[in-house]
């Protein structure tokens, strides 16, 4: 009678061989990434993901595409900016280890019943997708989110999270970054904008290359009361 034992020990077939490799190359990628991460908290990206796959979305429609984009210290983007950003975006940004669960469950009963005024994704979140991961959705992509946020929050703290959010973050096709914006729509720095601008800008954030400032007055005039209301 065959050995069950030694049928354990038979070769593996070409899918289970495949399977590892592929589960191997998923690590590697995945290491490479928590590794780019922590390195962000001295060095500035030259690019993100999100940057490349819009260059390539571009050249695949045979767009032109021109990028605007200057990194800055966090000293340099007003603070009107940086207050109105995180009211608009992430109201518990200093609170929260990288997930705000009380927003997801929000964002969740919204979806249930037909609204959608904002999703529940962090600043942390959403600065993982910019930098490694892209605009495009998958359950994979969301797992290795889930995993590179927590050590975002380790590796990083959460100024240099902002300060890197603020001056990656996509405001405009091709516009990337506070600097950018702000000479970009208002003609002027990110450390000079007003606080009417910078809730403007904020405003635009959740689509920002559909929307505009200057037809943002109700959302802006919504962002600057949370300001208010947030002790800014």
């Amino acid at each position: 009678m065959p050995n069950p034992r030694a049928a354990a020990r038979l070769p593996e077939g070409p899918l289970r061989s495949l399977a590892r490799r592929l589960a191997g190359l998923a690590l590697l990628l995945w290491l490479s990434a928590a590794l780019s991460l922590a390195a962000m908290r001295w060095v500035n990206p030259p690019t993100t993901a999100l940057q490349l796959q819009r260059r390539v979305e571009a050249a695949l429609a045979d767009k032109p595409y021109a990028k605007r984009s200057q990194f800055v210290p966090l000293r340099a983007i007003s603070p009107d900016l940086q207050h109105a950003v995180i009211a608009a975006e992430d109201a518990r940004f200093y609170r929260h280890h990288g997930f705000d669960w009380h927003a997801m469950e929000i964002a969740a009963e919204d979806d249930m019943h037909g609204g959608r005024l904002r999703g529940g994704s962090t600043l942390t979140q959403q600065l993982v997708k910019n930098l490694l991961l892209g605009a495009e959705r998958s359950y994979l992509r969301k797992a290795a989110e889930a995993t590179l946020v927590p050590l975002a929050e380790l590796a990083l703290g959460k100024q240099r999270i902002l300060e890197l959010y603020l001056n990656v973050v996509e405001w405009g096709p091709g516009v990337y970054g506070a600097e950018a914006a702000s000479r970009f729509y208002f003609h002027t720095s990110a450390r000079r904008l007003s606080r009417i601008q910078a809730a403007e800008l904020a405003a635009i954030l959740p689509a920002p290359r559909r929307r505009r400032p200057e037809r943002m007055a109700r959302y802006s005039g919504l962002i600057q009361e949370r300001m208010r209301q947030m002790g800014w």
